[in-house]
């Protein structure tokens, strides 16, 4: 308790400001408090005991806390709403994940697919309210995940009724992983290929009703089943769901971008790219929450770590030293500090890019002159959003781990919290888009990118370095402060995301020319494509936190100073990580890389000076980060100790004694005279003793 005070004794920063810098704004800042005051003093939000929950009953509590949390969705506006969840999120990722199919995934699916007179429908229908209507999102099925083009569950239209048909045609398009699906959910977003008057006019999007309201039983045609136990998050009742010929109104297809009238005239959108809306919120989500979770990861291994003695570094020291102050735990945990809040940053910016795009959308209307330039808002949105997806869930988890190993022995134990946020975070690696495949549709946007830069369209903010791609291939780290500088590393990314830009189209290229096709030469230069997404997308990171930290206004209050360092120490952590790409660019030459090496070990240490109060200013509550190893006041073994007896009473009785344990210890064992005759133990002895003598005798000879 007394080494952290002493660790916030004296920061280079006002820990309000910084407060202040790291939420936004003092309103946002204030809400948070507020939030997680009212989730402590919430009963429905008791987690003393959440590590040692069963599936069971996880589910059941987690289905509480959405009973708890209803008023503030009927009370609060949106904005304050996500916020209230993105608290949540920290706390139990399994809840935030429950809830936030039904208002992420199916709501905005239906917001984003809707005409007006459709979403006013299904809002007065209890939507948005959760009034007799829960919602589920299906898409993935048993054989088909991120493929959505290949989805096999039909939507047939029978003209005679004027109704879709949904069926499931074989055992591979049942739909699968559906969250919500097993126990919880009313109706379902379904995604299914639309066949009208016998053309397939590719997958679309239907609200299919799935269980009576007052009953819960599942309506005819309709089987449902749950998958079972999970790597984490089984508060989630995730299910499955087969179709068979179930019947529901062509209003129920959704029409703001594919229109089918009574007759059967089918209008397709004029670019297919505007059904990507319905997919970006969650991508954003989990960007977002990459960085709120890796900042609960950092909080219970960094305060660990400045608690923790172990060893002496000075043999004339009184104490052992601290973890923290070893250069290795520095070059373990810093870099890891820092990049929880570069992704904050970064995820500031994604979500205003969505808030933006999500406006565009809804203003828009049937034959408006904007639609190209929304259409190239989204499809920058959806690039984006997919690699800062994929790239910022890989750091998390791999952060995650690294925290856990961090504790030593202790890492192993659920109490710390770190393990079991490993297997609940996992699963953002694979759902709304399996990583690799977001990585490489990024991949395939950056050398469409290219090609029409070449062609002379100019490319927006984000891909601007591809405007005048020669001078950005040409640049090189001209010396050691060049690359110790913040405008130094930009340019050393944007030289880098430039190479492996061109390196990828120009194989495609090569690849069609030698008379592959397209799609052929996309795979063949997957590997090129997907380096091309890594070193944007980290760069991208890089550039948003730069442009967040020199935004900020000039205060003394050293704040601006303070995270200007921790973002050099992102920016050049992440190139001695991907020096290899630097050097293949051109940009670094390899008698640098001991510079990088060597100031990346002394800005890991100058980072640790700060990290506690850093730490602080994520303003996470002992409740919510629920990890004796985690407390603000340090005191980790007393409360480690107490939550170990407080769920692990040592008087219980015995679970297994009467029917295992007694069994086997007291079974009947074959009697004998003596041990000693049955084993010749004195004739044994005795030979022995003659051994060692005569051994002993050579020796004295010798």
């Amino acid at each position: 308790m007394e080494t952290l005070a002493k660790e916030r004794s004296n920061p280079p920063f006002d820990l309000d400001a910084m407060k202040v810098a790291n939420h936004g704004s003092q309103e946002r800042l204030d809400f948070k408090r507020k939030v997680m005051l009212e989730l402590e003093r919430n009963k429905a939000f008791y987690n003393d005991d959440f590590y040692d929950l069963t599936k069971d009953e996880l589910r059941v509590r987690t289905f509480i806390k959405i009973g708890s949390i209803v008023n503030w969705l009927q009370t609060e506006n949106l904005d304050l709403f996500h916020q209230r969840l993105a608290v949540i999120s920290v706390a139990d990722p399994g809840f935030w994940t429950r809830f936030g199919v039904h208002l992420g995934l199916f709501s905005n699916c239906v917001r984003s697919g809707s005409t007006s007179g459709q979403f006013a429908y299904w809002v007065n229908q209890g939507m948005l309210a959760c009034k007799r209507f829960y919602g589920c999102f299906g898409m993935t099925e048993l054989a088909h995940g991120s493929n959505v083009q290949g989805i096999e569950t039909t939507a047939t239209f029978d003209e005679n009724t004027d109704e879709f048909i949904i069926h499931t045609p074989n055992l591979g398009a049942t739909k699968w992983w559906i969250g919500g699906a097993a126990h919880s959910a009313t109706h379902c977003a379904v995604f299914a290929r639309m066949i009208v008057h016998g053309k397939d006019y590719g997958t679309k999007t239907f609200v299919v009703q799935l269980r009576d309201i007052d009953t819960y039983e599942t309506l005819p045609g309709v089987t449902i089943g749950d998958i079972g136990k999970k790597m984490g998050r089984d508060g989630i009742d995730n299910g499955y769901i087969q179709f068979t010929y179930v019947r529901v109104p062509r209003a129920h297809m959704l029409m703001r971008h594919c229109q089918v009238t009574r007759s059967g005239q089918v209008t397709e959108p004029p670019m297919q790219q505007l059904a990507y809306g319905a997919l970006l919120t969650g991508r954003v989500m989990m960007a977002v929450d990459s960085s709120n979770i890796g900042k609960k990861a950092i909080t219970i291994a960094g305060r660990y770590a400045a608690v923790r003695r172990q060893f002496k570094s000075d043999p004339n020291s009184e104490y052992e030293t601290q973890l923290l102050d070893y250069p290795i735990h520095q070059r373990r945990l810093m870099p890891l500090l820092a990049q929880a809040i570069a992704f904050q940053y970064c995820g500031q910016q994604l979500t205003h890019m969505l808030e933006d795009t999500t406006r565009a959308l809804d203003a828009l209307e049937p034959g408006d002159p904007r639609l190209m330039d929304v259409i190239e808002l989204l499809k920058s949105t959806h690039a984006s959003s997919s690699g800062l997806k994929a790239f910022c869930t890989w750091g998390t988890l791999s952060a995650i781990e690294v925290c856990r190993q961090s504790l030593g022995g202790h890492g192993y134990s659920s109490y710390t919290g770190l393990a079991p946020l490993y297997n609940d975070f996992a699963v953002h690696c694979t759902w709304e888009g399996d990583n690799t495949i977001l990585a490489l549709q990024l991949g395939r946007a950056l050398m469409s990118a290219y090609g029409e830069s070449r062609n002379g369209k100019k490319q927006g903010e984000a891909l601007a370095y591809l405007n005048d791609i020669d001078a950005t291939l040409r640049a090189r780290c001209s010396s050691n402060e060049e690359l110790n500088s913040l405008a130094g590393i930009e340019a050393g990314w944007l030289t880098a995301s430039a190479h492996f830009v061109k390196a990828a189209s120009d194989e495609f290229q090569r690849l069609m020319r030698a008379g592959d096709s397209r799609e052929a030469a996309a795979e063949k230069c997957s590997q090129l494509r997907f380096v091309a997404a890594s070193v944007h997308t980290t760069g991208f990171i890089f550039r948003q936190f730069r442009a967040a930290v020199e935004a900020m206004p000039e205060k003394n209050d050293g704040v601006k100073k303070t995270l200007a360092t921790v973002a050099l120490l992102y920016g050049l952590w992440q190139m001695e990580e991907k020096a290899g790409f630097l050097l293949r660019s051109g940009w670094l030459k390899p008698e640098q890389c001991d510079f990088l090496t060597v100031r990346v070990t002394e800005l890991c240490a100058e980072v640790r000076s700060f990290a506690i109060p850093l730490i602080d200013s994520f303003e996470y509550s002992d409740f919510v980060i629920n990890s004796p190893f985690g407390r603000y006041d340090g005191n980790v073994y007393r409360e480690y100790f107490d939550m170990i007896r407080r769920n692990n009473p040592p008087l219980k009785p015995h679970p297994y004694f009467e029917t295992l344990v007694k069994p086997l210890i007291l079974r009947k064992t074959q009697e004998v005279e003596s041990v000693g005759e049955l084993m010749n133990l004195d004739e044994e002895i005795e030979e022995i003793q003659v051994e060692m003598k005569e051994a002993l005798e050579a020796a004295r000879k010798a």
